[in-house]
């Protein structure tokens, strides 16, 4: 799977397929970025108003920026929306709050870096991939994803330190071709 600079690009190229990729790869951490403040009910709303806005405004984007951020701040503006919206009730101004941050940029970076680290995640294989979700996500011991994997601790601590390794790898080139877009621009 590609990098988000390069679905950015192809995006803003007008490319209707790099919209289906914005969506399949960093469609489930903007989900679940959007069920933290709009809750269940509305996220999957939430989120398709998010992807109509990323299409409407793909000609806008500017591939020197850090594409996984731009997704965010559209997300985090259609959020915001949906919370403005709700009549019937009130937002505490704690969700508020933890919605923005004390400007929105730490919220958003944080929730991008997690859908930037899902999308390196593709690219390991399988074997690697799966052992790593069910660590980090899963919040499994190594033992118990050797006990559902039914494989020995020994090979799930050796595909987890390689994934390790191979994500960190993944994740700096990913970086290295965020700048190198950035410097030629």
């Amino acid at each position: 799977m590609e990098g988000g600079s390069s679905i950015g690009a192809r995006l803003a190229g007008g490319d209707e397929r790099a919209l289906e990729d914005a969506y399949a790869v960093y469609g489930p951490s903007l989900l679940s970025y959007l069920r933290r403040f709009v809750g269940p009910d509305e996220a999957e709303d939430t989120l398709q108003r998010t992807f109509i806005e990323v299409w409407g405004s793909a000609k806008r984007y500017d591939p020197s920026r850090r594409f996984e951020s731009w997704l965010f701040t559209i997300a985090h503006r259609r959020a915001v929306d949906c919370l403005r919206q709700r009549r019937h009730s009130v937002v505490d101004v704690d969700t508020l709050r933890g919605l923005v941050g004390e400007d929105g940029r730490e919220t958003l970076e944080r929730h991008a870096d997690a859908a930037e680290v899902r999308a390196a995640l593709h690219r390991l294989p399988d074997h690697e991939r799966v052992v790593l979700e069910q660590a980090y996500f899963g919040d499994l011991s190594q033992p118990e994803i050797a006990a559902r994997l039914q494989l020995p601790l020994g090979t799930v601590k050796a595909r987890a330190a390689r994934g390790t390794r191979r994500l960190a790898g993944i994740l700096r080139q990913l970086r290295d071709e965020g700048v190198r877009d950035d410097r030629s621009v």
